[in-house]
């Protein structure tokens, strides 16, 4: 099954590419600036953050001396989530937003979460090399631990595609999953240390928040470009078992409930 599906993917790689560029195209598509946008729009928000938490209100992480410490746990934190929250909220609704493509074409219906993906993971890399570009310039950047956040990076994208595959079936036979999901991640966002540190939330209940998989993830991010030390991989381990659960849980429910979708479509 898996290697039908790699072969699949990789026969229509021109349909999967094509589609990646229109979308982003089409988002700036009769702007003055075009494609600009792309870049401007993630440097405001960079900048905003930089500006009114690290010179304004004057934001202290406990322990940091950096005067930009909290803006880049800050940014750490919300660039990835943003992340996590497109990928997941466009994909609970990928199936239905392509029905009547999934009714009039014949392709592997599994491109279209590669598709979702391959999205967000451009937005993200722009916006996040801007984030890189002012560590280098503040000089923030912290060097070999970096690369830790390119194995926590793939967990979290295993996590976000399988719960978006679970969910975008879901939704197509249960349409209430997508409304209900819509208002669950944003408590699941004020349930992440994402704005707030870890440290602060009572003992007895930081336990129970090491159960949320994205709470490790956020850390390690944190842990790595606030702190410069590698992340830390025990607390990965669960966050992992989870994205792998929720992909092979996705894609059996993929080979099974793929032709009832059109139907239901």
């Amino acid at each position: 099954m898996a290697g039908a599906l790699l072969r699949a993917i990789w026969n229509y790689r021109g349909f999967i590419f094509g589609s990646v560029r229109r979308e982003f195209q089409s988002k700036y598509r009769n702007t003055m600036l075009g494609a600009s946008w792309a870049v401007l729009s993630p440097l405001a928000l960079v900048l905003v953050y930089t500006l009114i938490f690290s010179q304004v209100m004057h934001s202290r992480l406990p322990g940091a001396t950096s005067p930009y410490a909290y803006s880049i746990y800050l940014c750490a934190g919300v660039l990835t989530w943003g992340l996590f929250a497109e990928i997941t909220t466009r994909g609970q609704v990928m199936f239905l937003e392509n029905g009547n493509l999934l009714k009039k074409i014949s392709f592997p219906r599994i491109s279209l979460p590669i598709i979702v993906v391959a999205n967000a993971l451009v937005n993200f890399a722009i916006v996040f090399s801007l984030f890189i570009a002012f560590l280098l310039i503040t000089g923030q950047f912290v060097g070999l631990p970096f690369l830790g956040l390119v194995p926590v990076l793939a967990i979290q994208i295993l996590l976000s595609i399988g719960l978006a595959l679970v969910l975008g079936i879901l939704n197509v036979f249960f349409r209430d999953v997508g409304q209900f999901f819509n208002i669950a991640i944003q408590f699941w966002f004020w349930l992440t240390p994402v704005v707030y540190p870890f440290s602060i939330i009572p003992a007895t209940l930081q336990p129970w928040l090491l159960w949320n998989p994205m709470t490790p993830l956020i850390q390690s991010y944190q842990r790595v470009l606030v702190d410069g030390q590698w992340p830390h991989w025990p607390q990965l381990a669960w966050p992992l078992v989870l994205a792998l659960l929720l992909c092979v849980l996705g894609l059996k429910l993929f080979r099974k409930r793929a032709n009832e979708m059109v139907d239901e479509l």
